[in-house]
């Protein structure tokens, strides 16, 4: 078979058409498309430097969260001087202080108890009986049918409209009692029993706490204390609302102190989280902004004025101090101390100190109006909010990034086109080549014919 001066061979079965065609297309991309590697690869390492700059301030806001919010400072340590006499729980709202506490009197739920019968199914009287307890009351009636003890105890506890009674029988030696006792503590809580009617017998149920406490088998009282020597009173013996964010729980007379302070375990917890949070941003930051020149290795935002001015805000606001905060006025003071290479160290047993002998101050500078914690809070939340330099650094990079992808998407159909009128024409270019071998065939069997002749 002929071959063409290049060493193509002639024929439809000669050209490799797609090879050719690859290869041209290659090589005329090969410019544009290394070009649009090189943005593309740089691209898609800063947007990953600035994501990773991003994700590193918002975790050491997410570490400031306990002093932002003051969570931190939500977990009291309580002590109490002589739990015999009384116990104590603090809630979120309560802040430290001491207190001294003197019980005089614990609360008492009043309880009565009847004359004695001979037995619960005695009849009792005929007539109507009434409880009070305070403005609530319950009324009944007894006749001959259901004038037991029994039955005026099933009533009572029976009654839907009961005001806070419950009534059971005791027997003893003498004989079978109604008992009746207030379901809750408290003078306010106190009972009163009337009778009408019938053959006044019921009258033996009467009882007016105003006239015949003394009568009672246990009179009705509130608990009555002092807090550093306020007068104060509940209904119960769990006593809330006396001291901010504190319950007290009676449970002797006697006298007892009671110690509010900020657990430190929790604040410490909080600060290591702060400390550690925020070398890993200054860790990150100079990886991204590094240069190495004896490897050549150049950080990807190197440079990046943005990027170190949020740093440099950062840094100086942990750095600050807030003055008329008394012994208190900044980290330092707590034991947090900038290293040489610009992270934070925290000397616990300071900060555990600062804590005991200046807890207000401590909570002040962290989670105050103007504390640390807010104001740093505040400070990323601007850097990284919907409307902030990072969020709208990201939103451009992003942008870019579509740009890209639409420049690829350009280059790459217009290589297909290219392809494809290639293709065309080395088609075309085989099919006339294949046309020629068939008439070079003929000649050569004619020259031959000729030959052979003469």
């Amino acid at each position: 078979m002929a071959t063409g001066n290049n060493g193509i061979k002639l024929g439809s079965s000669s050209i490799d058409v797609a090879t050719i065609v690859n290869s041209l297309v290659a090589n005329k991309k090969a410019a544009s498309q290394k070009a649009l590697d090189t943005k593309t690869a740089a691209h898609t390492t800063k947007i990953s430097a600035v994501g990773n700059f991003s994700s590193a301030l918002t975790a050491l806001q997410n570490a400031m969260k306990g002093f932002a919010d003051g969570s931190a400072f939500k977990s009291q340590k309580v002590a109490v001087g002589d739990n015999t006499i009384l116990n104590a729980t603090a809630d979120a709202t309560a802040k430290p202080g001491h207190y001294n506490v003197v019980v005089t009197q614990l609360a008492a739920a009043q309880k009565t108890t009847s004359p004695a019968y001979a037995g619960a199914t005695t009849a009792v009287g005929t007539g109507n009986l009434t409880i009070s307890v305070g403005k609530k009351s319950m009324s009944f009636s007894l006749d001959a049918t259901n004038n037991k003890l029994q039955n005026v105890a099933d009533k009572i506890n029976n009654a839907k409209d009961n005001p806070g009674v419950t009534a059971s029988i005791v027997t003893g030696t003498d004989g079978a009692h109604l008992v009746l006792s207030s379901s809750a503590s408290g003078a306010a809580n106190a009972f009163e029993v009337t009778s009408s009617g019938g053959d006044g017998k019921l009258a033996a149920f009467n009882f007016n706490p105003a006239t015949d406490s003394a009568k009672a088998t246990t009179q009705a009282k509130d608990a009555l204390f002092t807090i550093d020597g306020t007068e104060a009173s509940s209904s119960s013996n769990t006593a809330t609302n006396v001291i901010s964010g504190v319950t007290l729980t009676l449970a002797k007379k006697g006298a007892s102190t009671v110690e509010l302070s900020n657990d430190p375990a929790t604040v410490t917890s909080s600060m290591n989280s702060l400390v550690s949070a925020y070398n890993s941003f200054v860790g990150t930051y100079q990886t991204l902004t590094k240069y190495d020149p004896t490897h050549q290795q150049v950080g990807a935002l190197l440079g990046d004025a943005t990027v170190s001015s949020i740093k440099s805000q950062v840094a100086n606001l942990i750095g600050q101090r807030v003055s008329g905060n008394g012994a208190i006025s900044s980290l330092s003071d707590l034991g947090v101390a900038f290293q040489v290479d610009g992270t934070l160290k925290l000397n616990a047993t300071k900060l555990t100190n600062a804590l005991s002998n200046h807890p207000a101050s401590v909570q002040n500078l962290l989670s105050g109006s103007n504390g640390i914690g807010p104001s740093l809070d505040k400070l990323i939340s601007g850097f990284t909010g919907s409307n902030g330099i990072v969020t709208q650094r990201i939103n451009n990079l992003n942008q870019t990034k579509k740009s890209l992808a639409a420049q690829q998407t350009t280059l790459d159909g217009k290589m297909t086109e290219y392809a494809n009128r290639l293709t065309k024409q080395y088609t075309a270019l085989d099919a006339m080549m294949t046309k020629l071998q068939g008439t070079s065939s003929y000649l050569q069997q004619q020259f031959n014919a000729l030959t052979k002749s003469n």
